[in-house]
């Protein structure tokens, strides 16, 4: 494992180690598109915000030495605090799952009994969402309107279940650098967001058709009146002189309620699809305050 030291003036680690990945495959991740985000990055920051995390592909690919970090899923929030505080134990829990139809359903149908879950430990339920996303149909992490997830079985042979070395060294990372976890609205986190600082935003992604809606990884959704919210808190960032970079779709509504702003159009391709022949490259924007 690399060493890790700081490089304050910048706000990332001296030191890049590779192994600090994401740990869960998550709706809308960022590797397809990775190296095209990492490139607009500021040089400096301070203080880097995303409040959207997800997988955390760039949180991770940056390795920032201050971050505040948050996402609305509380349960994948609880996941990145039991790596930072109990990644030991989580990686022992892990060991037990048996990649097996049955089994998984039963591992699924835990959350439909409130009372039995809310009994689980914090770890149980990091693994729970770890042995859930390896193993369900297509890594895709879907909740109904009562919250519970109802992805199928995915019925791969060898699905990597225990990462050990992945999972230690997000852990060394969220321990070394100055990394804040939390699970709040965006506009709360981002309202402490300060000059100097740096705040990557990956929100649902606005719809590019009426069946392409997907914010089902939480059972709040993000629909046109959140898309511009978010817009309405990015002006506040710029007026503070916060620096900020922006993901979406390229649809009309995006690019016209950004139009003040700089606005990048790139491809990306989007695997999770039930169709093979739906996976192809889209456009998407990058949007700029800077």
């Amino acid at each position: 494992m690399s060493v890790l030291s700081f490089e304050g003036n910048r706000g990332i680690m001296a030191t890049i180690n590779k192994l600090v990945a994401p740990v869960v495959k998550w709706v809308g991740g960022k590797r397809q598109i990775i190296d095209q985000i990492i490139r607009r990055v500021p040089d400096t920051y301070c203080t880097y915000y995303e409040p959207f995390l997800g997988g955390g592909a760039v949180l991770f690919k940056l390795q920032p030495v201050k971050v505040v970090a948050s996402d609305i899923n509380a349960e994948l929030i609880n996941l990145y605090q039991v790596i930072k505080n109990n990644v030991e134990e989580l990686i022992n829990d892990l060991k037990r799952h048996k990649n097996e139809e049955e089994y998984y359903y039963m591992i699924r149908g835990l959350d439909r009994n409130k009372n039995k879950y809310n009994k689980l430990t914090p770890v149980q339920r990091a693994s729970r969402i770890i042995f859930l996303n390896k193993t369900c149909f297509n890594g895709l992490f879907r909740v109904n309107k009562a919250g519970e997830f109802n992805t199928p079985f995915g019925s791969y042979k060898n699905p990597n279940i225990v990462n050990e070395a992945v999972l230690r060294a997000v852990s060394v990372y969220f321990n070394r650098a100055e990394v804040t976890l939390t699970s709040r609205d965006f506009e709360e986190v981002l309202a402490k967001a300060r000059k100097g600082d740096f705040a990557y935003l990956d929100p649902p992604y606005d719809p590019v058709s009426k069946t392409a809606y997907f914010t089902d990884y939480n059972k709040g959704g993000f629909d046109s009146s959140e898309q511009i919210r978010l817009k309405t808190v990015c002006d506040k960032l710029d007026r503070k002189g916060v620096k900020f970079l922006l993901s979406n779709s390229a649809t009309a509504f995006i690019k016209d309620l950004y139009r003040d702003y700089h606005i990048e159009v790139i491809q990306a391709k989007r695997p999770i699809n039930s169709r093979a022949d739906k996976r192809g490259a889209i456009d998407e924007v990058l949007v700029m305050n800077y």
